[in-house]
Order: C-alpha cells, then sequence, then structure tokens
C-alpha cells in the first residue's frame, strides 16, 4: 500500500502539488538522514545534504520517468549531495576531525560504532542494504556500480564488523 502511496504523491509533485511533495518527503526524511549520515558522518553536514537534496528532487522531479523509482532516484541525488559537500569540506578540514554524529537513534550503540569505523564504501553500502532494506540491484543502480561489487562490499563490510564486533564483545 505505502508503494502506491508514494507513487500517487509522486505523480503530484510531478504537477508541482507542493503540499504531495512536502509529504513525500516527510515519509522519505528517516532514509534520508540515514544515508547522509553514513556517509557524512555529521549530524549538521548531513542535514546540508538533505536540504540540499529536497530541493535538487523538487526542481527535477519532471525529470523522474517512472514514478515507482523515486527513492532510488532521490536516495542517488542525495548521494551526490553528500559528495559535494564532503568536497568542499576537504578543502577547509580534514575528514578525521568531525565529530562523531549525536544525534539518538534505535541503533544499538556499539554496533553504531562499529559502523562508523567501517570505510565509507562498506559503509554505505550496509547502510543502503541493511538500514534501508534496498536490494543489490537497487544499491548497484543508485551507486552506479557493478551488481558484483555490491555484493563483494556487503560481503566484506559483514566480515570487517564481525571481526571487530565480536573484538569489542571480547574485551568486556
Amino acid at each position: 500500500m505505502q508503494n502506491e502511496e508514494i507513487i500517487n504523491l509522486v505523480k503530484k509533485a510531478k504537477r508541482k502539488d507542493a503540499d504531495a511533495f512536502v509529504e513525500l518527503m516527510q515519509l522519505q526524511m528517516k532514509n534520508m538522514y540515514r544515508v547522509a549520515l553514513a556517509i557524512l558522518m555529521n549530524d549538521e553536514d548531513a542535514a546540508d545534504a538533505i536540504q540540499d537534496a529536497i530541493l535538487a528532487c523538487w526542481e527535477k522531479i519532471h525529470t523522474l520517468k517512472h514514478a515507482s523509482y523515486f527513492s532510488t532516484w532521490m536516495t542517488r541525488i542525495l548521494i551526490n549531495k553528500c559528495y559535494d559537500i564532503r568536497k568542499k569540506r576537504r578543502e577547509t578540514a580534514d575528514l578525521k576531525d568531525y565529530e562523531e554524529p549525536a544525534a539518538y537513534d534505535e541503533y544499538n550503540l556499539e554496533l553504531k560504532e562499529a559502523l562508523s569505523s567501517l570505510d565509507e564504501k562498506y559503509r554505505v553500502v550496509m547502510t543502503l542494504f541493511y538500514g534501508q532494506g534496498y536490494h543489490i540491484d537497487e544499491i548497484a543502480r543508485i551507486l552506479k556500480i557493478p551488481k558484483s561489487t555490491v555484493q563483494t562490499r556487503l560481503h566484506r563490510g559483514r566480515q570487517i564488523l564481525a571481526r571487530d564486533y565480536y573484538g569489542i564483545i571480547g574485551k568486556e
């Protein structure tokens, strides 16, 4: 049912119905935040990326060919905005200087710390797969990488997480 609701909202938004677009974005906000935070590791930058992505989606929604691909399309725009912000920040500060995210969510704190220690290529794929429920084919399309690369990154990310997570538990 929710997929049909999203498709209807997308169709209305394409006709420049601002209320439908706002409702659409509210439905996507939690997922957008998770993706942005996985890439940027900073609440303020994540908020900036989301804001930029929402504006870009509003301006470009007429270019979306299939309403059923809205979530994939929007996530790709968000990821590009995150990379733009990271590129700008890299010119002024080293990424290692960024603080750990302060926002509370339902993730287990130890698991969240383990995820943050992953290399970005694994963290983003795992967030899209486990956090948002995208299929491997969709992740490959969003990130513009081969399906086999997505599978490899998921596998290696799980291996690294298992090693690091059990390492944390073993020290207690």
